[in-house]
């Protein structure tokens, strides 16, 4: 393949990328908008016309910010690339000087550095006006600005040895260096899910064991009749930055954990946090994150053996914009230009995400009474503002979760 064509189907696909997500957006903007009026039939009587219209404005105003934004991030990858801003900074660090192996690395973290400082002004808008309009950003700009530089600190401590290692494996280990850089991610991603709850998310929140005596014996009960266990039932102080609530489970291995925000608790009554718990569990009892695992490591691998024989191609750097071949240069244009090759591949992975709610939902209807998980979601919906009338398309196409009005009536028929 020539340089120039490989140009050409690189623009080709990000043009129609963002097209589709232009177009998307608009269709989504439309539905909410034009549904806006009236509360769905299944929603009345429990969600309020003014907190409807909340939730749609509240959507669009986001939904038009993610059009300008999508923009944005074209132009500025036809920056990095073609535009030549990848090769400016190679050969900076190149004259400088230093050895493959160093250079590699520096190039790496100024790279990801000046993503981060790019990205930062659309962090702040919204945050500090999107959420703020809307009641929802709780975040100070010291409490913003102290995230950001431990973000910045984690960057360098994990990032840079690990830049380093996936440097030296893919100039040092052969021909199969990507089969032992594979390894290594694989290695370093389980580490970090073990690590996560317990060394890295206390850096950001203050987790706290779950205090309340009558919630406490629910939860007990439950998890007894589920045989699930973990390290605690932990709240975090999410309203120190957000009025948004919400609940997960995280960690691997030993130190697995649930986590409600505390906005959530303030929110939910007890049979409602049972509910919740259980379809949390359901996630757990079905596999769902260890089979996320394997996928994520299936699909590592298969990038990582694409990689492999692309780093050999001169095509690849020079219709990317970047006229010498390394290691690094090809890992960066990898990770930058990937996104859009695979973007059509996303209804397929929300596909996936939705079908695991459902079997959690049907999980936590088996373990827990099914009235106060619907009203535990119709809660959520309603505190966090989030649309019951997406566009079909749309959600189809990006949603991780499925939409109330569908995933109410799924509860509701397994009753």
């Amino acid at each position: 393949m020539s340089s120039a064509l490989f140009t050409q189907i690189f623009l080709t696909l990000l043009t129609g990328t963002l097209l589709t997500r232009l177009w998307l957006a608009s269709r989504h903007i439309r539905h909410v908008l034009g549904h806006r009026r009236q509360v769905p039939a299944p929603f009345r009587g429990k969600i309020l016309l003014k907190a409807h219209h909340k939730a749609a404005d509240y959507t669009v105003s986001k939904t038009r910010f993610a059009m300008v934004a999508g923009v944005i991030d074209a132009l500025l990858l036809l920056g990095w690339t073609l535009g030549g801003g990848l090769e400016l900074i190679d050969q900076g660090w190149r004259a400088a000087g230093f050895g493959e192996l160093v250079t590699g690395t520096l190039f790496l973290l100024s790279v990801f550095l000046i993503i981060g400082l790019l990205d930062l002004p659309a962090t702040i808008y919204q945050t500090f006006v999107i959420e703020q309009r809307f009641g929802f950003n709780h975040s100070t700009p010291a409490l913003f600005m102290a995230d950001m530089l431990k973000q910045s600190l984690l960057l360098f401590v994990l990032g840079a040895p690990l830049a380093l290692a996936a440097l030296w494996l893919m100039q040092s280990a052969g021909t199969l260096w990507w089969l032992y850089l594979w390894l290594l991610w694989s290695g370093f991603t389980l580490l970090m899910m073990w690590a996560y709850p317990a060394f890295i998310a206390p850096l950001f929140n203050k987790f706290t064991p779950l205090k309340n005596r009558s919630v406490q014996t629910r939860i007990q009960a439950l998890l007894r009749r589920t045989g699930f266990r973990s390290r605690g039932i932990f709240v975090m102080d999410g309203s120190r930055r957000s009025a948004h609530g919400n609940a997960y489970f995280t960690g691997f291995g030993r130190n697995k954990r649930v986590v409600f925000f505390d906005t959530l608790l303030k929110t939910l009554r007890g049979p409602e946090i049972e509910a919740v718990l259980a379809h949390e569990l359901g996630h757990f009892h079905h596999r769902h994150i260890i089979k996320r695992i394997v996928m994520l490591f299936g699909m590592s691998f298969a990038g990582l053996a694409l990689l492999g024989w692309l780093i050999q191609q001169a095509w690849f750097y020079q219709g990317l914009g970047v006229s010498t071949a390394s290691s690094y240069a090809a890992l960066i244009l990898f990770l930058m230009a990937g996104p859009v090759f695979t973007f059509f591949l996303q209804p397929l992975m929300a596909w996936g995400s939705r079908r695991h709610e459902y079997q959690a939902d049907a999980y936590a209807a088996d373990q827990a009474e099914i009235k106060p998980m619907i009203s535990a979601l119709v809660k959520l919906y309603r505190e966090n503002a989030s649309t019951l009338t997406p566009d079909p398309v749309y959600s189809a196409f990006y949603d991780s979760h499925p939409p109330a009005s569908l995933r109410i009536a799924h509860l509701q028929s397994l009753a």
